[in-house]
């Protein structure tokens, strides 16, 4: 079963959308298997955003980032990082389908409330970054049977 790193973002933090963000993923069928709520530090924003180093929003990405808290969330479903980023929609909300979390909530490309991992890999290294192994629940859900085949 594939994981992803998930982030409620420090825009959907204030705003209130943990629930709802939560609340679309468990509807998709997709299952928490850990959750923490975090200030990210600068040390571990530069680290989660290093591919970005070098693209003139870095400095922005990073002090927003820790600007505050944001919900860590590892889900976990088959195909769990494209059924997220489905979920998620487009990076910027304006282009974004309505029906995603981003297209429905989303106000800019700053503040597009969520992050998704963007492969099977990046989802494997991101985990590590914000989660101890041991914080990464593996458990049955009497619904699974219902939604994986």
């Amino acid at each position: 079963m594939e994981k992803t790193l998930v982030l409620v973002k420090p825009d959907g933090v204030q705003r209130g959308l943990i629930g709802t963000v939560i609340g679309r993923i468990e509807n998709k069928g997709l299952k928490i298997a850990g959750l923490k709520l975090i200030h990210v530090s600068e040390e571990l924003a530069k680290e989660h955003y290093g591919e970005h180093v070098d693209r003139p929003f870095f400095g922005d990405l990073v002090s927003f980032i820790t600007s505050s808290p944001v919900v860590a969330l590892a889900i976990e479903g088959d195909n769990a990082v494209a059924v997220m980023r489905t979920l998620m929609g487009g990076t910027n909300p304006q282009e974004a389908a309505p029906g995603t979390i981003r297209g429905d909530f989303g106000m800019t490309i700053g503040m597009n409330l969520v992050h998704g991992s963007d492969s099977p890999e990046s989802a494997e290294r991101e985990l590590n970054l914000f989660f101890q192994k041991e914080e990464v629940l593996d458990y049955k859900r009497e619904i699974d049977s219902w939604i994986i085949e």
